[in-house]
Formats: C-alpha cells, sequence, structure tokens
C-alpha cells in the first residue's frame, strides 16, 4: 500500500453496463569461491567470501535449492544499475504446491557490501512497496537511503511476481501493452500466472531467495505494502526470521473495502493539518484561512477541472481526480511537501496551470511513478491486490461502500470512492480477506509507524505489531508528517540502523519525536 494514490479502474454501471474511469486503493547461495569486488570507490578489496546456508526451504525439488547457484553479472539495465551493481535470476516454482511444475525468473539486483568479511551478516532484502514497485529499478533510485547499512550488509532487491521482469502482468488491448484494458485482458494475456502473484506466493519465493544468498535466517527491511510481504513471511517461517524491519506497514486487521475508508480519512486529516500551516505561515495560503475554508476552494477548483481539465504538460491534462491524487502525493513527503504544494496549488488556481502540481507528484518516486517508468506497475498493482483479497462484493454493497468512502474526505472522497470496484469482476477468487501474519516463536520484528502517515495510517502500525504476537511485534511510534519516516527522522534510522546492525530492539513504547511534536 505504497502508492500515493489510488489506481484508476473501470466502473460498470448499474442501469447501462457502461464503464467509467475510477481510482482504487492499494494505497516486497552465492557464487562458490572467493573473489575480488568490483567497481564502486570506497569498497574493500580484500577477497570476499561468500556465504553458505544449510537449511533450504522444505518440499522444494533440489534442482532449485541445492543444486540452484545464483549467477551473477553486471546488470544491464536499467541504466542506473550499469556501475557497482550484479544481477541474478532465481529459478522458483510457478506454483508451489506443485514444486515439480512450471518454474519463473525472478529478476534480483545487488549491491555488495563495501565492509569486510568478518564485519559482513549477509544480505538485507528491500522491498520499497506498492503493490507494483520494480525492486531492480527501486534499489539505485533509493541506495542513498540505505547506503550506510551498506558496511554490513549486501543490499539485495527483487521484482516481485507480477512486476518489471518477473513474470509481468499484461492487461492491455495486447499482450505487449502495459496499459489496463479491463480484467477480460488481463485474464486473456496472463490468466496462466494471475493465481500465483500474490503475497503468500512473493514471501515463499523470500524464503528460496534467503537460502540461495546464504543465510540462515532473513535479513529484511518492507515498506508499506513491503511490509505485508515481510509480515506473511514471518507468518509463514517463524524459525527463518532473522531481522525484519517493516516501516509505514499496512494494517492486518481491515479488509480491502476498511483500509480504503482509513487511508482517506488520514489523506483528509493530513490535508487539514496543511492547511492550517498554510493560513499560519504562507503568505498569500492558496487554501485559505484553514481546513474548512480549503475544503470549499477546493471543491470549486475540483468543479472547474471537471469542466475543463487544466493543462499538465508533455501533452496531459490534470482533470479533478488527477487533482486529489497529486495533493496526496505531496502530503505523502510530509512537510518537505507542504511549500511546493501550496506554490503548485497556486499556480494552478490562478493561471490554471497544472505543470507544477504534477510534476512534484511524479517525482515522488512511489508504486506508479518513479520507481517502474512506463511500466507495468499500476496493472501489477491491480493484478496483486486482487490475487490477495477474497472481497468480492455484490453491487448493493458497491454502492454502500463507495458511498462511505464519498462521506469520509470532502476534497478525496470522490477521486477514492469509486476504488471499491477494483477486483468486482476479477476472473479468479482472491486468496483471504485480511493478513494472516501471528509469528509466534519468531525473532522481534521492529515496526515503524508514522503519526501522520496519510497512506498507511498509524493505527495499522500498532495492530501490526500486536498480531505478529507477543513478544513478536516491537512498535516504534515516530511523531512525523507523511508516509515512512526513514531516514528522514535521525532518531528512527539510529534505532532502525542498531537493530539491524546489533539485533537490539528499542525499549517498549519508543517515541522518536519529529515534525509532529
Amino acid at each position: 500500500m505504497s502508492g500515493p494514490h489510488p489506481t484508476r479502474i473501470r466502473r460498470p454501471s448499474l442501469s447501462a453496463g457502461a464503464l467509467i474511469i475510477a481510482g482504487a486503493v492499494l494505497a516486497a547461495v552465492g557464487a562458490v569461491g572467493a573473489w575480488i569486488q568490483h567497481d564502486a570507490p570506497g569498497r574493500s578489496t580484500q577477497p570476499r567470501t561468500e556465504l553458505t546456508a544449510s537449511n533450504p526451504p522444505a518440499g522444494l525439488p533440489t534442482a532449485l535449492t541445492t543444486g540452484q547457484h545464483l549467477q551473477w553479472s553486471r546488470c544491464t539495465s536499467p541504466p542506473t544499475a550499469r556501475t557497482g551493481y550484479d544481477c541474478a535470476t532465481m529459478k522458483a516454482p510457478l506454483d508451489y504446491r506443485k514444486p515439480d511444475g512450471r518454474t519463473i525468473d525472478v529478476a534480483l539486483i545487488r549491491r555488495k557490501a563495501t565492509g569486510p568479511n568478518d564485519r559482513r551478516i549477509g544480505s538485507l532484502i528491500l522491498n520499497f512497496g506498492g503493490p507494483g514497485v520494480s525492486g531492480v529499478s527501486g534499489l539505485p533510485e533509493r541506495l542513498k537511503q540505505y547506503e550506510p547499512l551498506l558496511d554490513r550488509y549486501d543490499l539485495v532487491s527483487f521484482d516481485p511476481r507480477g512486476v518489471g521482469a518477473t513474470i509481468p502482468v499484461r492487461c492491455g488491448k495486447t499482450a505487449d501493452d502495459t496499459g489496463y484494458a479491463g480484467a477480460d485482458a488481463c485474464a486473456e494475456h496472463s490468466g496462466a500466472i494471475l493465481p500465483y502473484i500474490g503475497t503468500s506466493h512473493t514471501a515463499r519465493d523470500l524464503d528460496l531467495m534467503r537460502y540461495l544468498l546464504g543465510d540462515e535466517r532473513l535479513h529484511y527491511f518492507g515498506v508499506s505494502y513491503g511490509t505485508a510481504i515481510g509480515a506473511v513471511y514471518a507468518h509463514l517461517y517463524p524459525s527463518h526470521v532473522g531481522r525484519l524491519v517493516l516501516e509505514a506497514p499496512v494494517d492486518p486487521t481491515e479488509d480491502l473495502s476498511e483500509q480504503q475508508v482509513s487511508q482517506v480519512k488520514a489523506v483528509q486529516a493530513a490535508f487539514d493539518r496543511f492547511a492550517a500551516h498554510c493560513a499560519a505561515r504562507i503568505r498569500h495560503c492558496p487554501t485559505g484561512d484553514g481546513p474548512e475554508e480549503a475544503a470549499r476552494r477546493m471543491a470549486r477548483l475540483a468543479d472547474r477541472l471537471k469542466e475543463k481539465p487544466a493543462p499538465a504538460g508533455a501533452g496531459r491534462n490534470l482533470d479533478a481526480d488527477d487533482l486529489a491524487y497529486a495533493v496526496s502525493d505531496h502530503l505523502a513527503l510530509g512537510t518537505d511537501g507542504w511549500a511546493p504544494l501550496a506554490k503548485a496549488l497556486t499556480t494552478l488556481i490562478d493561471h490554471n496551470d497544472g505543470r507544477p502540481l504534477s510534476e512534484g507528484a511524479d517525482d515522488t518516486g512511489f508504486a506508479d511513478r518513479a520507481a517502474t517508468p512506463r511500466a507495468n506497475s499500476r496493472v501489477a498493482r491491480t493484478a496483486i491486490t486482487c490475487a490477495d483479497s477474497s472481497l468480492r462484493p455484490g453491487f448493493e454493497r458497491l454502492d454502500r461502500d463507495e458511498a462511505r468512502v464519498k462521506a469520509a474526505s470532502p476534497v478525496f472522497g470522490e477521486a477514492w470512492s469509486t476504488g471499491v470496484y477494483l477486483c468486482y469482476d476479477w476472473p479468479f477468487d482472491g486468496e483471504r480477506t485480511t493478513l494472516q501474519v501471528n509469528a509466534d516463536g519468531a525473532a522481534p520484528v521492529l515496526v515503524v509507524g508514522g503519526t501522520g502517515d496519510p497512506i498507511t495510517p498509524y493505527p495499522g502500525a500498532r495492530h501490526m505489531a500486536r498480531a505478529l504476537g507477543d513478544d513478536v511485534g516491537v512498535l516504534l511510534t515516530a511523531e512525523e508528517e507523511g508516509h515512512g519516516t526513514y531516514p528522514q527522522n535521525r532518531c528512527v534510522t539510529k534505532t532502525v540502523n542498531t537493530y539491524l546492525t546489533t539485533g537490539h530492539t528499542p525499549e517498549a513504547g519508543t517515541v522518536c519525536r519529529g515534525s509532529m511534536s
């Protein structure tokens, strides 16, 4: 649930069956021998010893475990990964219930540790959220955030099932089209893989990945939707849990419909805080003298954009739904996004120019933007969400849910509300209603939640820590605006890095002060 705004889908008309564009919420054994590291400045020139693990995933054929070795080589794509990174593919079962059947290739990327062998802990696998975010593209883009950990870990990421180079989902008009032409197109072009791209299948890929990377236990850092993958992994493999960080977690106690209501309320609350700040601190504030006036002005602006969308550059136009989505993108950046948001709204209101608002949103780097440009991220988000969620409500409940979402937010409710139709006609059943994450017996898992998170609201962090089980989930609270607090908040960064390098968790109830303190 990393995306700052819903994925657009098509909604059925109850009278004529016509479809309209709508939004949906959702918002992841080394080579034998020793060799010399290459490329990156600052890397150790000490010969590198590869790690090996002795606990392969149970039930898999030896061809996929002891008989498989990751063949790392220099990355050919994306261009940002051509220097200093290694890439490989991992063979995994398409269906773990039929481990001797068809296999798939999982795309991996690695930045090797810079510290000496005797300090290296192993691999830290990163998932940046989504669903729909490519880790192969994402690691080079986000390396600076995690660079301090390179002294102790190889940093590894991957394209989850359905995303990027790992059995990408296709739902366009043709098999090569990365657009979304509806559920029937998904079934036509990707029907053979759609039942096998959900979170539980990706979590099983993680355990095979852990073993092939040479780690007895999984060390993992998941953000937003990536916390769902990590938490499901802990549920499936509690004895294999090493050091797991779940930052900005999804709420495992809510179904898809409940998540939509919670998120739109949180986005509205973040906008209200922005509007109060704008009124008090920004000269000529475009949203007026406070939250109530801001809601009225945004409604008038949305009505104007419904009638005539504003130019947004590169041949694009910004309509009323785009307005809501782009504003939420800026809010996801926390207080760093407030001044640019005020300036962009002023430009849009006064000059009918949507470029600053649209371009500022494009730079946020969330699931359907910078992480996988022009790729299948939006389609993958829909497919993975529907593979996970078993909700297939009838029209009566759909109308009821749509009304609930609209009523939850005067600014964002209309854009978010049609997300209730995301999976209504999906051609396959979903796996479950809510996440199963209880992980009794696992090592402590660090759960990090921000009190002002507009995308994965803070109560979800409390619920995640509790659902993992007694003595497993350890909650770290950050009094911060925005979606995610690492590495923006120094206290969070220090606490997380200490846990990842020493295994020591903070005291129960630890709070990191920040922009909301």
